[in-house]
């Protein structure tokens, strides 16, 4: 575009020289003609050097523009490739940032399960303790109740403790009154047999609970057997 511009004035100036020419040459006559030729001559060389380097110098600005053009249209892309990017990187934020709530939020539940869990397992151990505790006093107390009341203390299946009573019956001895026992897991005694059936037992169950006075349950239990030893005997 620059250079057809600059080739239009090269022939505008070309024109009005030859103009000038045929008008010197009708008054000055022949001889100073030809200086004017060789004059013109010299002009001309001297415009077409110039109109080569102006020429140049226009095609020169002329790739310039063409690659002020290309870095333009690089920055461009590049502008939009960073824009995509701004829009990629606000994403994978806001996702870290969710992830980031999730996993504050599963940390805290797990640290309430477990506090909740060394909470239960003190309760537990302390149901545990207590327990322990009952067996060993209920072994302790085997040999009280063996000498004086004539009985025998088993440990049976599931952590059971069955109770024989034998003496009662004047006719037979050794014939047996028994009853099974163990702690449930509130810590409560708890009667799961009892042979030959008594209506009290239920009444003796719930006082030993409210009393944990374990000597006087072990004796009303062995009272109702004997009291009914003689009803049947009656």
């Amino acid at each position: 575009m620059a250079g057809t511009r600059a080739e239009d004035e090269i022939a505008a100036i070309e024109k009005e020289i030859k103009q000038f020419w045929a008008s010197f040459k009708s008054i000055y006559g022949s001889e100073q003609g030809n200086q004017t030729i060789a004059l013109r001559d010299s002009c001309k060389e001297s415009i077409k050097a110039l109109t080569e380097k102006w020429s140049q110098k226009l095609n020169e600005e002329d790739l310039m523009i063409d690659k002020i053009k290309e870095y333009y249209n690089e920055n461009l892309q590049q502008n939009k490739l960073i824009s995509e990017n701004k829009e990629n990187f606000t994403e994978i934020k806001a996702n870290l940032n969710h992830e980031e709530e999730q996993n504050k939020s599963l940390t805290d539940s797990i640290q309430e399960l477990k506090e909740e869990l060394i909470e239960k397992k003190k309760i537990i151990d302390s149901k545990n303790k207590a327990t322990k505790e009952r067996m060993e006093r209920l072994c302790k107390s085997k040999a009280l109740f063996e000498e004086r009341l004539g009985l025998e203390i088993r440990r049976i299946h599931d952590e059971q403790l069955q109770f024989i009573f034998r003496h009662i019956d004047h006719k037979d001895p050794e014939k047996p009154y028994t009853f099974t026992l163990f702690i449930n897991e509130q810590g409560d005694y708890e009667v799961t047999s009892c042979s030959p059936p008594l209506e009290c037992i239920a009444e003796f169950q719930q006082k030993v609970r409210e009393t944990n006075n374990f000597s006087t349950f072990i004796a009303k239990i062995r009272k109702a057997f004997t009291e009914l030893s003689y009803k049947q005997s009656a």
